[in-house]
């Protein structure tokens, strides 16, 4: 039986961002169809991608201030999304 080569424990902070930039784009996608408004999906599927961030970062133990990104900094950047996207959903 072949073995499933050793995978790295650790992504580089150019696939973090890739990533985040993926994964951003389809939360825009999935707002723009949301049936109560764009700011309004959007924050909450920032919310859920806040609370995922955390949880798997939890889940893989990465340490919260390492030297490459993870998702504990993904976690802030959807904070930081929420926040602007809150503070605009307040302003309309």
């Amino acid at each position: 039986m072949a073995q499933l080569p050793n995978l790295p424990r650790e992504f580089s902070s150019i696939q973090v961002l890739f990533r985040f930039a993926l994964r951003m784009a389809i939360l825009v996608v999935f707002a723009v169809f949301g049936s109560i408004g764009f700011g309004r999906s959007l924050s909450a599927l920032l919310w859920m991608s806040i609370l995922i961030s955390a949880v798997l970062g939890t889940v893989r133990r990465e340490p919260p201030l390492d030297k490459a990104l993870n998702h504990w900094d993904e976690m802030v950047g959807y904070a930081a999304m929420f926040s602007l996207v809150s503070s605009f959903n307040q302003a309309v």
